[in-house]
């Protein structure tokens, strides 16, 4: 007998055991996560009654796989354009509830005896709330087109990314071991700009590569394209300085804005289950049970924290963004858990070396607790909120209310809020790239020409037109690039008031341009002399040939534009259809505040009973008080149906109302006419043919008045009459002495046929 990797026989135990836990808590209706923890402790070498996993060290190596994976299929899902729509209430709300938590779990720990690293941990592993267990539990109370409900999604999207920031920020911190306000303010101007360098250029380059190499590109291909990708960032972001999980997460954001992003999610899904069943098991390996008995303070103490902090902090955040206090409420009971991500956070902890061991069985004693109590928050937080009317002053609910509509108060965006916005992106995204082309040039291409260029004048001049030439399209939009026209054009009309701060706005950025170019000529050159020749060269140049700088900036700057818009306008229309409808949807739900209605999009359902029927004699509006705004059918759209409109089988349907009206129109627009028998099986629906004699008693009639349709629940394909076929006849066919009728219905009806 040959012989058998240890590898070989530990990816069969661990699977083996995944697959069976799996079933087990499928059938349990519970979160799988919880089934492969589950699966690694009864395989791992703290229960002996089972076999053990005998190379671990391996088992850690494809678990650190299965994490790159998990935050490469999160920053699929994820997107940067998500979290710009998120909105303002979702965001605060995140912010306040992520502050406060991650705080409270600091202290908490160190409360504890804990260690600064340890507490810190604490901290960032209760920062994120589930987002599987969430969507299960509104699943199953029937919740999700409540108002509430749009903002724990958005909130949960913010979790995602800052939960990514914080693991970069401690593991910054567990490597230097600095925390000093300066150096943690470099590390995080540092980590925003890799971000946005990064996705700048992804966004330019990858989509216009993948439509290029669209026709080359097979599942296959497209799989191991995707992964190198991944793999390449994971890289890339170690080489800089930050974790390979940022790196991962951050090219599936980029992916996730071209058109191959569902594909890609598709062919990765397997990749993905696999090694992500391999982390998670591996996690429940760590788990001791004598340790777990060993902490049950802490483990009461953070399930404590969870519940109850994360309720306290994320209502009052809701209420801070200016949610009304029972949406408040709503959002902050659903929030009460621990997430996956803080299973992440423990191992990143432990593979850096600076946390103890038992802040694993701490994390899934918890978890394992606020999973199972999520479901009964989400549906008692409506009871919860009449409990808490009653017991606050009227005073203390009216002033709430009375905040949350004045902070929902809708207004449209000034002049110069407009222009400013429109210079801080062009400086920004601009300043960014001219700082990275400084560290490109710094990097290679000085120390590429000191080595091959041995004349200092003739280093100097290729160093400056090699990186000015680069920089010069970004130079240019930097300091003269006009930001939005017509709010531009409206201010500067206004001679009195606007053109002393433009003409300020204006030179300000010409100033800082040209100390920029200053600078760059230095570091090239380390000489007075060529700054006060080099400066001025360079500034000629670019107004001689700004015409042409601009013509390329533009190119560059359409590109990057179609490039960041090509997923949402794919599909020949129907795509940009449905892009258009789901940004005026996000525009509506924004501007509903004040009237604290909302909309959601709900299917008309084949089988509907008012399928057919004009909108003016369902009378829904009159009936429940609700609006339907739009209709959309395949790749049309109907604004603002009128009364003679009907709703047609999978017609998308948008409805405006208040969480009562919805929740009493829902079950009126989901119900179904009734088609007979629901025990009829599909073995019962027979093709039969029938004689037309004087049992029957059909002769004479038509096939519309002869009831055959009403008795055999069927219909009539055909009639054999004098030795010829009629396929599919005219309702209105007169049946004869001795025609066959043939039938589609059920078997035991038309069998009664004739015996009446």
């Amino acid at each position: 007998m040959g012989h058998l990797p240890n590898l070989i026989i530990d990816l069969a135990l661990i699977l083996g055991a995944a697959a069976v836990s799996t079933i087990i808590f499928k059938w349990l209706k519970q979160p799988l996560v919880l089934g492969y923890i589950i699966a690694g402790f009864l395989v791992g070498p703290h229960f002996t009654l089972l076999p053990t996993v005998a190379d671990s060290e391996n088992i850690e190596t494809f678990a650190e796989i299965g994490v790159i994976f998990l935050l490469f299929s999160l920053g699929l899902e994820f997107s940067f354009k998500k979290l710009v729509r998120v909105g303002g209430a979702a965001s605060i709300t995140a912010f306040v509830e992520i502050v406060f938590i991650t705080v409270a779990g600091y202290y908490v720990g160190t409360l504890m005896g804990w260690s600064t690293m340890d507490s810190l941990f604490l901290g960032g592993m209760l920062a994120s709330s589930s987002t599987t267990i969430i969507l299960r539990a509104f699943d199953e109370s029937g919740v999700k087109t409540k108002k509430f409900a749009s903002i724990v999604f958005g909130v949960l999207i913010v979790e995602d990314i800052v939960v990514i920031l914080l693991m970069v920020l401690l593991s910054t911190l567990a490597v230097t071991r600095a925390f000093e306000g300066a150096e943690m303010l470099f590390t995080i101007f540092k980590l925003l700009f890799f971000l946005a360098l990064w996705f700048l250029a992804g966004i330019f380059l990858l989509p216009t590569f993948l439509k290029k190499a669209k026709k080359l590109l097979s599942d296959e291909t497209l799989l191991i394209l995707s992964l190198a990708l991944c793999l390449g960032m994971v890289v890339l972001a170690t080489v800089v300085g930050f974790s390979a999980e940022l790196g991962a997460f951050v090219m599936g954001s980029i992916i996730a804005e071209t058109t191959s992003a569902e594909k890609v999610e598709n062919v990765l899904k397997s990749v993905k289950d696999l090694f992500g069943a391999i982390f998670f098991t591996s996690v429940g390996m760590m788990i001791d049970p004598k340790a777990m008995v060993e902490y049950a303070e802490p483990i009461l103490w953070v399930t404590l924290l969870t519940l109850f902090g994360k309720l306290f902090s994320t209502t009052i955040g809701a209420l801070l963004s200016g949610q009304p206090l029972k949406q408040a409420v709503q959002v902050g009971m659903s929030m009460a858990q621990i997430g996956e991500f803080a299973f992440i956070v423990a191992t990143l902890g432990l593979s850096l070396g600076v946390t103890s061991e038992f802040l694993f069985p701490v994390a899934v004693g918890a978890s394992a607790v606020t999973t199972f109590t999520t479901p009964y928050l989400i549906k008692y937080s409506e009871p919860f909120y009449y409990f808490l009317v009653k017991l606050l002053p009227d005073k203390w609910v009216a002033k709430l209310n009375s905040y949350s509509s004045g902070t929902q108060s809708i207004q449209a965006d000034t002049d110069w809020k407009l222009v400013l916005k429109s210079y801080a992106t062009i400086v920004i995204t601009n300043g960014i790239v001219l700082l990275s082309l400084v560290l490109l040039t710094l990097k290679f291409l000085l120390p590429f020409t000191e080595k091959n260029i041995a004349d200092d004048t003739l280093r100097l001049m290729v160093n400056v037109f090699i990186s000015l030439g680069l920089a010069s399209p970004f130079l240019w939009a930097f300091m003269a690039k006009r930001p939005n026209k017509m709010a531009y054009k409206e201010l500067w009309l206004n001679k009195k008031y606007n053109r002393g701060p433009l003409l300020v706005i204006e030179i300000g950025r010409i100033a800082i341009g040209l100390l920029l170019v200053s600078f760059w000529v230095y570091w090239l050159a380390s000489t007075q002399i060529a700054i006060i020749v080099g400066v001025p060269v360079t500034i000629v140049i670019m107004f001689l040939f700004s015409k042409r700088i601009q013509q390329l900036y533009n190119r560059i700057e359409q590109r990057f534009i179609t490039n960041l818009n090509e997923r949402e306008v794919a599909g020949a229309g129907h795509g940009a259809l449905d892009a258009g409808v789901r940004q005026a949807r996000e525009d509506m739900e924004s501007s509903l505040g004040p009237w604290d209605a909302h909309i959601v999009e709900m299917e008309v359902n084949p089988q509907a009973a008012y399928i057919g029927r004009a909108l003016a004699e369902l009378s829904w509006r009159e009936a429940f008080g609700i609006n339907i705004v739009y209709i959309k059918r395949g790749e049309k759209l109907i604004h603002v149906p009128g009364g003679t409109n009907k709703l047609l089988p999978y017609d998308q349907v948008g409805v405006i109302g208040t969480d009562e009206q919805l929740k009493m129109f829902k079950p009126v627009f989901d119900a179904v006419e009734s088609l007979g028998p629901a025990n009829v099986e599909v073995s019962d629906i027979v093709l039969q043919k029938v004689l037309v004699d004087e049992h029957t008693k059909l002769k004479g009639l038509n096939i519309r008045n002869s009831g055959l349709r009403e008795k055999t629940n069927g219909v009539v394909i055909g009639i054999e009459r004098n030795g010829k076929r009629i396929l599919n006849p005219e309702s209105g066919t007169v049946l004869e002495w001795n025609d066959i009728i043939w039938l589609v219905g059920e078997r035991k009806k038309i069998q009664q046929l004739g015996k009446e």
